[in-house]
């Protein structure tokens, strides 16, 4: 009786401790993930405030040394990207995870388990004891609930802390969920066999109330995998509202007859207080459509059919309702969606400045002074889609997107609310050599992004020397989407800053001339024609971007792996290398990225130090 009584004790003191040491861990993993990210960005800034404070002379042709050992610490920090970021587990053709993903999860789960079943010896010495591990094991999941809470959310406190965007948080979410479902299957299980065992009536309610959570987690988790949720989105998003409130409710009833439902009650405080913040959201930036001010649907979006898969969607912005480029926000179309606050996320493809809104095409203007902001949102015209005006330009699937199209099909307008941004903006300021890659609307991301380094380098707040834009896309009609940005972008860059846009077409080849120099050789264009229709493009006039310098418009997808290579071989400083676009596109610029571009032989030497951002349309 004496033993059994001490076992009792024990178990119950770690059935509390090793919870809350677990979060201990925990706290120290986000704090150093925190000084990671935020020393990266201090970094990024200091490196940036040094050079401008240096006469650093910029050369056209890279420098490489000796190996010089004041840069090991840059070489080391180049490996890690690599092992992390670039070094890839593929599964299929769409399945990627990185080696820091992996590292996450694997770490993740041992960390649970180890807590689970570590000290499970009892004072007779049987390994194991079930009344060690059991109910350790429930308590253990419980604990996770307002972290895998708070990770689900857009405004979250780890987002916060880490600058990790809620996107990629997002597949923490879904890993610790995961192991969580692991864990109470573990603990159900056990709990079977001892009710079994010692007869315990199954029929009591929170005994009840505990399977059905159980069994509802095994089924989110399930209908959350990729496939099940990319193919069929909408009942994903509708199923998990339900399944995951009858968990909370069923793990907070279960949970309290043990009286550890503290762990529980948080998820719900996280979950409405991310609701309130999203509904001022709506509020303050849609105000127009509750009444403060008159002209009711002043910002209702105007919808048209770029392709037969693209959708662009356009809209006054409110005053207030400042992005940077590279980030998302959710719009709600009560009159597309099935639910009335059924939001979808979108990235932004429009730039929050009116510099170029406010030079006609083919003004080369000089000083900023001449691009003051004279153009109000409201003055914008149908040829001025890319400045001071949300833009989206959507891909057309299935369900909310589907109906969606057949509204642009009529170039109907909707009644839009926007929630948001969202999402971290690129800090490429320090960079000397930024390459964007984008397929298809991945240029949603890329477009804003290489407009606000023209604009940044004009106002003396970028260090970029060169940057390469390279658009893969089907059919060179496509290149009307953003044909008028590019051009502005290309004439209003200055002269310290070298622009090289590769547009690739992927679909049937077409006859694509040198760059004209002249207008006879633009006339000549018109009738050119080698077995195959002439290029779809702006020709009316010298200001296409067919005639643009620097512009290279070739059919076939891109080597990227030579591309890249060139560019890092040509790079005078730090290179940055953002892409958005399939997990092809992905792979093949994470291969690329790899040794020996980032090896730290190269790095020794004075070769570029590279980072990778990848915006990608697929998630685990």
């Amino acid at each position: 009786m004496a033993k059994a009584v001490t076992d009792k004790t024990l178990q119950n003191q770690r059935f509390d401790l090793y919870p809350r040491q677990n979060w201990y861990c925990l706290a120290v993993f986000i704090f150093v993930v925190a000084c990671f990210q935020w020393g990266s960005f201090l970094h990024s800034k200091f490196a940036r405030r040094r050079r401008s404070s240096s006469d650093v002379e910029h050369t056209s042709s890279p420098i490489r040394h000796a190996p010089s050992l004041r840069r090991v610490p840059l070489a080391l920090v180049n490996v890690y990207r690599v092992i992390a970021f670039r070094w890839t587990l593929e599964v299929g053709e769409s399945y990627t995870l990185n080696m820091a993903e992996v590292f996450v999860t694997i770490g993740y789960i041992a960390l649970l388990l180890i807590w689970t079943f570590i000290n499970t010896t009892d004072l007779e010495g049987h390994k194991l004891d079930l009344i060690y591990w059991s109910q350790r094991a429930g308590t253990l999941c419980a604990s996770q609930f307002p972290i895998i809470a708070a990770l689900g959310t857009k405004n979250n406190i780890v987002s916060f802390v880490t600058g990790v965007s809620y996107e990629r948080l997002n597949y923490v979410h879904r890993v610790m969920a995961r192991t969580c479902m692991i864990l109470l299957w573990v603990h159900g299980g056990s709990e079977v066999y001892a009710f079994s065992k010692f007869k315990i009536n199954l029929h009591q309610a929170w005994l009840r109330l505990g399977i059905t959570a159980l069994i509802c987690l095994t089924l989110l988790c399930i209908i959350s995998l990729r496939p099940i949720r990319q193919g069929a989105y909408e009942f994903f998003f509708y199923t998990h509202f339900t399944l995951v409130l009858i968990i909370l409710i069923g793990a907070y009833y279960h949970t309290g007859r043990d009286e550890v439902s503290y762990w529980i009650w948080p998820s719900f405080v996280f979950w409405a207080l991310d609701r309130f913040i999203r509904v001022c959201r709506l509020v303050v930036f849609n105000y127009s459509y509750f009444g403060w001010k008159s002209g009711s649907g002043t910002m209702d979006a105007t919808t048209e059919l770029l392709s037969e898969h693209v959708v662009r969607l356009r809209l006054r912005r409110p005053p207030h309702f400042h992005w940077a480029p590279g980030q998302t926000a959710y719009l709600i179309m009560p009159s597309v969606s099935r639910l009335p606050f059924e939001a979808h996320p979108f990235t932004i493809a429009s730039l929050d400045s009116s510099l170029f809104a406010s030079v006609p095409t083919g003004a080369k203007a000089e000083s900023n002074e001449q691009l003051s902001d004279k153009h109000h949102p409201e003055d914008l015209g149908p040829s001025s889609p890319f400045w001071k005006e949300l833009v989206f330009l959507i891909n057309v699937r299935e369900g909310f997107t589907k109906r969606l199209q057949e509204v642009a099909a009529t170039n109907g307008k909707v009644k839009v609310f926007v929630d948001g941004p969202y999402g971290p903006s690129p800090n490429l300021g320090s960079y000397d050599t930024s390459v964007l890659i984008a397929g298809g609307a991945g240029v949603s991301y890329t477009l804003p992004v290489l407009l606000d380094i023209i604009e940044c380098v004009r106002n003396g707040k970028s260090d970029c020397r060169r940057v390469v834009f390279i658009w893969v896309i089907r059919e060179a009609s496509h290149i009307h989407w953003i044909e008028e940005a590019l051009v502005k972008a290309v004439q209003l860059a200055p002269s310290s800053l070298t622009v090289s846009v590769h547009i690739h077409l992927t679909g049937p080849p077409i006859v694509v001339a040198p760059i004209a120099t002249s207008l006879g050789e633009i006339e000549s264009l018109h009738t050119t024609s080698v077995g195959h229709a002439a290029p779809e493009l702006s020709l009316k006039d010298k200001e296409s971007i067919m005639f643009m310098p620097g512009v290279r418009i070739e059919n076939g997808r891109p080597d990227l792996g030579r591309i890249l290579k060139e560019e890092a071989a040509m790079a005078t400083g730090r290179m940055s290398v953002s892409v958005c676009g399939s997990q092809g596109i992905a792979r093949s610029v994470r291969h690329a990225l790899r040794f020996p571009v980032s090896s730290p032989s190269n790095i020794m030497k004075g070769g570029p130090s590279v980072t990778l951002h990848v915006e990608s349309y697929g998630y685990a």
